[in-house]
């Protein structure tokens, strides 16, 4: 099953590829701006549950699909980016096995607990 979930992520982040390259920005970009969700790791300096909230908030796949597709519609680009990059973030860190957060510390996911 882990290798499956896996495949799936790996999937998803190809996805991602594939809409960034629907806009008009260069790759250096994508490559660029790809880490940029981890700043959402600054919450934890502020304990665990805050830290976890705003993690989860940069690293849930609704919210970058919601944004994504309202940029859309809107027709902004620069939206489709944050999406995108939001999507393409998640899918990746969940291919290495780090997951939405719990309250409880950064290295309990919902994918198990990191270490392990």
């Amino acid at each position: 099953m882990k290798n499956s979930l896996k495949l799936e992520e790996l999937a998803m982040f190809g996805l991602g590829i594939y809409l960034f390259a629907m806009l008009p920005y260069a790759w250096w970009w994508f490559l660029a701006l790809l880490l940029a969700p981890d700043i959402g790791m600054v919450g934890y300096l502020f304990g665990n549950r805050i830290g976890a909230l705003v993690y989860n908030l940069f690293h849930h796949k609704a919210i970058a699909i919601a944004i994504y597709v309202l940029a859309s519609y809107f027709s902004r680009p620069e939206w489709q980016l944050v999406g995108i990059i939001l999507f393409s973030h998640s899918a990746m860190d969940r291919m290495f096995g780090y997951g939405l957060k719990y309250d409880k510390g950064f290295k309990f996911t919902h994918l198990g607990e990191i270490g392990k």
